[in-house]
């Protein structure tokens, strides 16, 4: 996997991952939009899927993390700049986008705004908007996870309060099939959460703020296929959330796993990047 930045014309730095095996060409490449707290990192638990597929990953760090630089204020559809900006410097006109957790809401906005650009999205786990009509937007989440997000929804100044405060991580947030994957094929996850809170909580701090704002996007406007793929046993972003999504974007069809939680669930991420590569073709 290659690493590269890009300088944008504001002077903002982006860190990206471009995975690229020994194909000719590449069938399909797939932006990767990374959970909240984690860095850019392509999954590498899906690499030998995509392999078999002709599949390039492309990932990036969002402003805040990793080894891009921090942008104040942004919101959820300000990913799409520079998705499209990564992909110019890399000569890729087309491409599908695939998030997870806090990934998903990135994803569709890239679909939303970069419609002649994006062929298809999926969002795994992925939160709804914040403003979701009829949508009661914590329940099912922990405790832990909704102080979290409700300080957010305070401003900026409350939920960097709630960072400084000394907590325990809440183990409860994870179903006992979130933590066997963590301990086996998705123990991955160790090797992008931790980078990601090397230099504190900003990153983090940023995502939350955004998710709880206006996404700048409206997902009812949606054209391009979109699937969305949930746990129904998800304590972190419960299911009820990509439930809206389905009803609500009308291209999005929803895969409901009833025994998955919020990282299990990523067992069919395999089958989701298929799913990716059908609707490529098709185009």
């Amino acid at each position: 996997m290659q690493e590269n930045e890009l300088t944008l014309g504001d002077g903002r730095v982006l860190h990206y991952y471009d995975w690229k095996p020994e194909f000719e060409e590449p069938e399909l490449t797939v932006f990767w939009h990374h959970g909240t707290p984690n860095i850019g990192k392509p999954p590498a638990p899906l690499f030998a899927a995509a392999l078999e597929m002709g599949i390039r990953w492309i990932g990036y760090d969002r402003p805040g993390y990793g080894g891009s630089s921090a942008k104040s204020g942004r919101d959820v559809a300000s990913c799409a700049e520079d998705v499209a900006r990564i992909a110019d410097q890399l000569g890729i006109e087309h491409f599908a986008v695939m998030g997870h957790s806090g990934g998903g809401p990135h994803a569709l906005a890239c679909a939303a705004l970069l419609p002649k650009r994006v062929i298809a999205a999926v969002s795994i786990a992925g939160l709804a908007p914040f403003d979701a009509a009829g949508l009661d937007w914590f329940q099912g989440m922990t405790a832990s996870g909704a102080a979290a997000l409700r300080a957010a929804a305070q401003g900026h100044a409350a939920k960097v309060q709630h960072e400084g405060l000394n907590q325990e991580f809440d183990r409860e947030m994870f179903t006992p099939e979130d933590w066997a994957e963590l301990s086996g094929t998705w123990s991955w996850f160790d090797s992008v959460v931790r980078p990601a809170l090397s230099e504190g909580p900003g990153g983090l701090i940023d995502d939350d703020l955004a998710y709880v704002a206006p996404w700048g996007f409206d997902c009812a406007r949606i054209v391009q296929p979109v699937l969305l793929v949930h746990g129904a046993q998800d304590r972190v972003v419960p299911c009820a959330h990509s439930e809206w999504l389905a009803r609500s974007c009308r291209s999005a069809r929803l895969w409901q796993r009833p025994d998955d939680g919020h990282i299990s669930v990523l067992n069919s991420a395999a089958s989701a990047l298929a799913w990716l590569r059908e609707q490529a073709s098709d185009g």
